[in-house]
């Protein structure tokens, strides 16, 4: 449990890291990036846990986390395409994978009870990161109104996705 909490604790620290370099008021190709890698970080977890969970609940919310954040992505890639706009890998969508497929590993070592409950508190600490950067950074350094729009209302389902994950991890204790 110690190692659980170190863990976690040491991959929100790399998180706020990542999201502080982008402090400097990213561009919207660097958000866009930012956005994107960011949804398919949570899809690639939630295909672990497909993979490695027995308990239902926890199905039930990898399925949604990997339908709602593939959803967000392929309109994210379409009104990029739209605007005729490459997104910019950066720093700080570097840092984020960089952390991701470490947490990742992590997690794949784990299984049963040890593994629900460690991707579920990911999810809720990775849900509440990744919020926090939407509204105080990425959605007020969007430029483009169109862009501006898709980040708010990924934010209002990622807020749900944190409260869904939440309610996960106090059912799995």
């Amino acid at each position: 449990m110690k190692t659980l909490i170190s863990t976690l604790a040491a991959t929100c620290m790399a998180m706020t890291a990542s999201f502080a370099l982008a402090a400097d008021k990213p561009t919207d190709p660097q958000i866009a990036h930012i956005a994107y890698s960011a949804g398919v970080i949570d899809v690639e977890a939630a295909k672990l846990a497909l993979q490695k969970t027995k308990n239902a609940e926890v199905k039930a919310f990898a399925e949604s986390m990997k339908k709602d954040h593939e959803a967000v992505n392929e309109m994210a890639l379409a009104l990029v395409k739209k605007l005729k706009v490459t997104p910019e890998d950066n720093a700080t969508s570097k840092a984020l994978v960089k952390a991701a497929d470490e947490k990742r590993a992590e997690l794949g070592k784990l299984e049963g009870k040890a593994f629900d409950k460690a991707y579920i508190e990911n999810e809720v600490a990775y849900h509440k990161q990744v919020n926090g950067a939407l509204e105080t950074l990425l959605i007020p350094s969007a430029q483009n109104a169109e862009l501006k729009s898709l980040l708010e209302t990924g934010l209002k389902l990622f807020q749900g996705h944190e409260q869904h994950a939440e309610h996960v991890a106090a059912d799995l204790k």
